[in-house]
């Protein structure tokens, strides 16, 4: 099977991104893309892809969803024992790629890899809607799974059994905080010249940044 989708050629022309407008802080910059595009009413406005990677498997990468950001780090959660918690566990690092189409926009975070604090899991876990909740105990994530419905049986059985209780986390579930060491702000211009500004950790604190060619 071929496509060639050379004809669907489209312009950059959202914006730019000047050196005197941006943050010294990297964080503050991204605070303020981040904030113009959940103003955009798109869906999963927190969407990441998260890369990793494995001395066997080679490089590899999944949608998944932010939960936080602060100047302690970027966090998702996820189950400890899935491929992606391994991978960030064998490598110590991982990349993170904001991708928004609507502001022609891409933001790249690399960084080391933290595990979140046992009672900040259990705090989290405790916001998390019941059926999400349910569907951490249900999961072995990334495991072979013999069909679709013995995970809805297993859903259900756990469903029925935690309704009207408090549902424990999960000890295999918590969160992996990325400690930015880069990041990278991208800007879709025309002719394909497009901005990037790459941020870098001085030794002595703060932060420097550079223009990359496009």
């Amino acid at each position: 099977m071929e496509a060639n989708l050379h004809h669907q050629r489209s312009e950059y022309a959202q914006g730019q991104l000047r050196e005197e407008d941006l943050e010294s802080n990297p964080l503050t910059q991204f605070a303020l893309w981040f904030k113009e595009y959940q103003s955009q009413a798109v869906f999963e406005p927190n969407t990441v892809v998260l890369a990793t990677d494995s001395e066997v498997e080679g490089p590899n990468a999944r949608v998944v969803l932010l939960k936080e950001f602060s100047l302690e780090g970027f966090v998702i959660y996820t189950n400890l024992e899935s491929q992606k918690a391994r991978e960030a566990r064998e490598r110590g690092r991982v990349a993170l790629l904001f991708f928004w189409p609507e502001l022609q926009r891409q933001v790249k975070v690399k960084g080391r890899v933290e595990w979140v604090g046992e009672a900040e899991n259990d705090r989290y876990f405790a916001t998390r809607p019941f059926e999400s909740q349910i569907g951490a105990w249900a999961s072995q994530q990334s495991q072979e799974l013999s069909s679709r419905e013995a995970l809805e049986a297993r859903f259900e059985e756990l469903r029925q059994w935690y309704t009207g209780q408090t549902v424990p986390r999960p000890p295999f579930w918590g969160g992996l905080r990325v400690l930015p060491e880069h990041y990278e702000f991208w800007q879709g211009r025309t002719s394909r010249l497009h901005d990037r500004i790459e941020y870098r950790p001085l030794e002595m604190g703060g932060w420097v940044f550079r223009r990359l060619y496009p």
